[in-house]
């Protein structure tokens, strides 16, 4: 639980939750014991954290479901609330509480004389809630059949159906296993959807090729060239896509994006002084710094792309760099400019902050740039 005393695994995972759930499949199958499987699933809840709350009501539901799996199969399906809403086009995830559900399709229909039975299910859960961990499962375990499904599927009326071809085959989808499908089978889908009208599926189309950039970042470069002379998709949303593809070698300071997003040129500055306001800080504070640069008077106008970095210190006393976005901006021939920034070194659970040394620095279009040290303190006693 944060400091705040929100917590996202008693929003999505709670006892009313699974109740809801329960109330459903009694609706649909009066034999259903509601009961029985709510004080079993609600009693094993508190202890875990939420992807462990996943799989516990997973086997929940395989302890209370018949135990013939197509049985199981039909009566998930009748008890499923009606399909989101298809004329949405974005920001429409559905609830969290059906995600046991695909979990219990991978883990108990992931079998060939079960295959058919369970994409069919995946297809109808997805419209609910998003199934792109299962799917992964028979893509591992049936690659042929599964692709081919969603070969189909990538024409699919429902953008959420859709928006799956893309994210289930996404080679480091966070949460869940990598795969490692060749690029000739997901490109052709990825060259399908990349023209989209909804954004929920584009923004995973970027998110794909962000992931394929890690490792094969020309790839990527040529792939989103080839889409920019097909003009299939609206200008701005390629723009869109292209940008949110390239995030990673971008922070990177890869040259071939830089030079496709238009911040391939050096710049020519007379002045870049990066200043902070402060030499140390303590966790819980923010740090504030000022950047001042001025564009050499012959030089001509400037796209110029702003990031920050930070170097935090880690168990062992070896740093680990953070590359983070600053601004995007045009600078005029002699142009003079202030540029001022905070960073918050706040406690969170995705990453621990250790007191030390660090060190700030800039990029400017993926060239590095002034370098300071400030040091980070304990958090204070009255923080």
């Amino acid at each position: 639980m944060s400091s705040s005393g929100f917590s996202l695994k008693d929003q999505l995972f709670n006892p009313g939750k699974v109740q809801g759930l329960a109330r459903d499949l009694q609706r649909a199958d009066p034999a259903f014991d509601a009961s029985a499987f709510t004080a079993e699933a609600t009693a094993g809840l508190a202890a875990r954290e939420l992807k462990a709350r996943i799989d516990w009501i997973c086997s929940c539901l395989q302890r209370h479901l018949p135990a013939d799996y197509p049985q199981a199969v039909a009566l998930i399906l009748k008890a499923l609330p009606p399909p989101l809403d298809p004329t949405r086009t974005d920001d429409d995830f559905g609830d969290f509480i059906y995600t046991p559900y695909g979990e219990y399709i991978a883990r108990y229909g992931c079998q060939a004389q079960h295959l058919d039975l369970s994409l069919d299910a995946l297809h109808s859960l997805t419209r609910r809630f998003s199934v792109e961990g299962p799917i992964r499962v028979f893509l591992k375990a049936f690659p042929a059949q599964t692709l081919a499904r969603l070969r189909q599927w990538q024409h699919d009326s429902n953008y959420h159906v859709r928006r799956l071809v893309s994210e289930g085959t996404r080679p480091r989808l966070p949460w869940y296993l990598r795969l490692d499908l060749p690029l000739s089978e997901t490109l052709p889908l990825l060259e399908t959807l990349h023209a989209d009208k909804t954004r929920f599926v584009t923004r995973s189309v970027a998110n794909h090729l962000n992931d394929i950039s890690k490792t094969d970042p020309d790839t990527v470069l040529a792939t989103l060239q080839h889409w920019q002379q097909l003009k299939r998709q609206q200008p701005a949303e390629l723009t869109y896509i292209t940008r949110h593809s390239l995030r990673s070698l971008i922070k990177q300071g890869y040259a071939g994006a830089l030079q496709l997003l238009g911040y391939g040129q050096t710049p020519q500055l007379a002045q870049l002084q990066l200043q902070a306001m402060q030499q140390t800080l303590s966790i819980g504070d923010t740090l504030h710094f000022s950047l001042n640069l001025q564009a050499q008077p012959e030089a001509p106008p400037q796209h110029l792309l702003i990031d920050y970095w930070i170097d935090f210190q880690r168990a062992g006393n070896t740093p680990g760099r953070k590359v983070f976005k600053w601004k995007q901006l045009v600078l005029q021939p002699g142009q003079a400019l202030q540029l001022e920034k905070r960073h918050a070194f706040k406690p969170m659970r995705t990453r621990r902050l250790w007191p030390g040394v660090h060190r700030l620095g800039l990029q400017v279009n993926g060239q590095a740039g002034p370098e300071i040290d400030f040091t980070l303190c304990s958090e204070r006693s009255d923080s």
